[in-house]
């Protein structure tokens, strides 16, 4: 479904990406771990279209949208859910749920939308008119991921989605990134600092050190290496 071939990123004279070639198949959950500074949000932001890349190809869905802007790749059904979840504070739980469907024109499937980003985070239905400044950190997560599934999306790019969380609602993030998987079928590239659990629940999984992609294998292969475990699930 994504194919990112050869990927070069630079902020200036600072090279963030050295040719990362990575890919994604459909109905799959990937993830992309590394240390701080690794350039794993570089490659989502490029992916999106936040960035532009020097270099490379995004093939998403057979078509290269590598430089495209960030809008024309959300009408593609990619979203991205940012590192620090970018919520807008001063508008309600509901406002921010209807800002992710600003290209979608038609009520039903509107409704329908907000009616499953509400059975699959019931807490957010509880706080639907509450301002989103005042939600707390897992809340906050929740509500960019129901944000993010008003677009309908095909394919889901999650950024450090367990950052600043509460440990008992990790888990619970994390159950509800499965469920996202397997009962929706989104695909989901996933960039996250809690290795274990990143590797715990996705299906493959990219090693990134200093812009460069050093592993790569199935996740549960990655979870016995020992590489990746002493370097990032602790021994």
């Amino acid at each position: 479904m994504l194919e990112v071939k050869n990927l070069h990123v630079s902020y200036g004279a600072i090279k963030a990406l050295h040719g990362v070639s990575l890919s994604v198949k459909a109905g799959s959950i990937v993830t992309l771990i590394g240390s701080n500074g690794a350039g794993k949000s570089t490659t989502l932001r490029a992916i999106s279209g936040l960035v532009k890349p020097r270099a490379g190809e995004i093939l998403y869905e057979g078509q290269n949208i590598a430089g495209l802007p960030a809008h024309q790749i959300v009408a593609r059904e990619l979203l991205h859910v940012p590192e620090g979840r970018m919520v807008f504070a001063n508008l309600t739980v509901q406002e921010n749920l209807m800002m992710g469907a600003y290209l979608q024109h038609d009520k039903n499937i509107i409704a329908a939308e907000l009616e499953l980003v509400f059975k699959t985070f019931p807490r957010l239905k509880e706080r639907e008119k509450q301002a989103a400044g005042t939600l707390s950190g897992g809340e906050q997560q929740m509500l960019a991921i129901g944000r993010a599934l008003m677009s309908k999306p095909k394919f889901l790019m999650m950024d450090e989605p367990s950052l600043g969380i509460a440990p008992l609602l990790v888990k619970t993030i994390f159950e509800k990134i499965v469920e996202i998987n397997r009962t929706h079928g989104i695909t989901i590239l996933l960039v996250e600092q809690n290795a274990n659990l990143a590797l715990e629940i996705s299906h493959y999984g990219y090693v990134l050190e200093t812009g460069k992609i050093i592993l790569q294998n199935e996740s549960a292969v990655l979870r016995q290496d020992p590489k990746v475990r002493s370097a990032y699930l602790g021994g």
